[in-house]
């Protein structure tokens, strides 16, 4: 049976199965939500600098302020205070980064290898071309075929 994709890079390789093709998307699937994870992640980096950063700011605010011991009391316990036992944010990123999500891409990688040329999307590829309305203004295969016509 033929399935058709929105262009060679994207088709399945002959002979794989719409049970190996599902998986994969699977996988792919899972990958996504590592990765919007690892947004997320990022983001707690980014906002926990911050907040360190305008914690200083409100330091310096009530020093200036004459509330000398709550700024000290303040500046000593909680600015550049590890955000978990023994790490900044930046620690916890690159211990994801080099553990859990470096496996997880290539453990995703290899499937897509060894199970489908290493072709990426072939699942939604195809899902696109069943959806799509061929011919239709805005429904192109491709990038290129939208120039067309």
């Amino acid at each position: 049976m033929a399935h058709d994709s929105v262009d060679d890079a994207h088709t399945r390789p002959a002979g794989t199965s719409d049970a190996t093709v599902a998986a994969l998307g699977k996988l792919s699937e899972a990958l996504e939500v590592v990765e919007e994870a690892r947004g997320h992640l990022y983001a707690f980096h980014r906002r926990c600098g911050t907040a360190d950063l305008t914690l200083g700011e409100a330091v310096d605010a009530l020093r200036d302020a004459g509330h000398t011991e709550l700024a000290d009391r303040v500046e000593t316990d909680l600015v550049g205070r590890n955000v978990l036992a023994g790490r900044w944010s930046f620690q916890v990123v690159e211990e994801y980064d080099d553990g859990y999500y470096a496996t997880f891409r290539e453990h995703e990688r290899r499937a897509r290898e060894e199970l489908m040329e290493g072709r990426r999307h072939v699942f939604e590829a195809e899902m696109k071309e069943d959806r799509r309305t061929a011919g239709r203004a805005g429904h192109a295969a491709t990038p290129e075929d939208s120039s067309r016509g």
